[in-house]
């Protein structure tokens, strides 16, 4: 299989980890793991099918960020969403993976169940087809994402706006990667030493949104690939810097990534899109300009406006996005590295794939999924 074979060679994988193991050994001793956040749901799937985070020294411990985007998904957001699924002459269509995940009121697989029309698509295209297809159906597209799934919303609205489609809107919950990480490297809680940083964010925004990182942090962050050699030579680079008491970007993953990033997908996004005052994020609450909103010559295709209790621009629920519908739930310090998935008390338990009671439960690219598909052996084991 050419083009991966290469990125899972066992020989190279095993240099990786020596090369690792006496990078390891000479850093400076201290009492708790040197901590690499994954900021990517990719990466931290990587993680745990390929069992990396198993092949590192014991000085050295990946913690799981907040870029799966359904993960970060608030509850509010699928109540939105159930609330217009519900509407007559109207069809709410999203990703197969936000189908899944619960509201306060259930998911949007139960409305449909309920007799509400939901539909998976693949791309914002599709919701668009359908809008085309079907001019007395009013078609609502859920949009969840980073800055990797803003242009292709971005360009179904402009096509929507040139060709006068008047049944087709947006529920926006597009959010931005660096307000996010501001926010955990502010928590005196953490002990982030380093960053594997999204390689296909990267590929749209550049290096810009990770550059105050090390400019204000001085902690080193490297663009990461998806494959298990990219993600240790990602490490290796890493702990060459933290070796060196250096900070700076590098990318590893420079076949995809530029420090450039791709000005031809922001500029949609620009055109479309401006950054809203406040958004919320499941686990880490609402963080100012972290979200995406349509600018006012596009506001015609805001779902919002289809809400019965319409939320002015920019503003949101006020469902509290700290926790979970079940108390218990640690999906927001799992989100934020300050817990193991094997530690929630409900992981295994009640908290399964098939029954997911949070977000990071339903999601591949979810910590709490990933856990049970790779590393799950009974009912909370795994815990560090």
């Amino acid at each position: 299989m050419k083009y991966v074979d290469e990125f899972r060679n066992p020989e190279a994988v095993a240099r990786l980890v020596e090369a690792i193991r006496q990078r390891a050994a000479a850093l400076p001793p201290r009492q708790h793991p040197w901590q690499l956040m994954e900021i990517c749901g990719g990466h931290t799937h990587t993680i745990f099918r390929f069992g990396l985070d198993q092949l590192l020294p014991d000085n050295i411990e990946f913690i799981h960020g907040p870029g799966c985007p359904v993960c970060v998904l608030p509850q509010s957001v699928i109540d939105q969403a159930v609330a217009l699924a519900q509407r007559p002459d109207t069809l709410l269509c999203s990703y197969g993976d936000a189908m899944r995940v619960p509201g306060h009121h259930g998911s949007l697989l139960q409305a449909r169940a309920d007799g509400a029309r939901v539909q998976v698509i693949y791309s914002p295209r599709d919701a668009l087809d359908m809008a085309r297809r079907h001019p007395d159906t009013q078609v609502v597209f859920l949009a969840i994402g980073f800055e990797t799934t803003a242009p292709a919303t971005a360009l179904a609205i402009r096509a929507a706006a040139r060709e006068g489609l008047t049944n087709f809107c947006v529920l926006c919950h597009l959010v931005l990667i660096e307000p996010p990480l501001r926010a955990l490297l502010a928590d005196p809680d953490l002990r982030i030493d380093g960053f594997v940083g999204p390689g296909h964010v990267s590929l749209v925004t550049g290096n810009a949104p990770f550059e105050f990182i090390p400019a204000e942090h001085h902690k080193p962050v490297v663009i990461s690939g998806f494959e298990p050699v990219d993600l240790l030579q990602s490490v290796l680079l890493l702990l060459e810097q933290l070796q060196q008491g250096q900070a700076r970007i590098e990318i590893q993953y420079r076949r995809v990534a530029t420090t450039q990033g791709n000005p031809g997908a922001r500029a949609p996004v620009d055109d479309v899109f401006e950054p809203a005052p406040l958004a919320e994020w499941r686990g880490l609450g609402k963080l100012p300009r972290s979200g995406l909103q349509l600018r006012p010559g596009y506001q015609a295709f805001d779902a919002t406006h289809l809400l019965p209790d319409s939320p002015a621009p920019g503003t949101l629920p006020t469902a509290d996005s700290t926790t979970e519908a079940d108390p218990r739930c640690r999906c927001a310090a799992v989100l934020s590295g300050k817990l193991k998935p094997g530690q929630c008390p409900l992981f295994g338990r009640e908290c399964t794939p098939d029954t997911p009671l949070g977000a990071l439960m339903v999601s591949s690219e979810g910590a709490c999924a990933a856990w049970y598909q790779y590393r799950h052996q009974g009912p909370a084991h795994g815990a560090h």
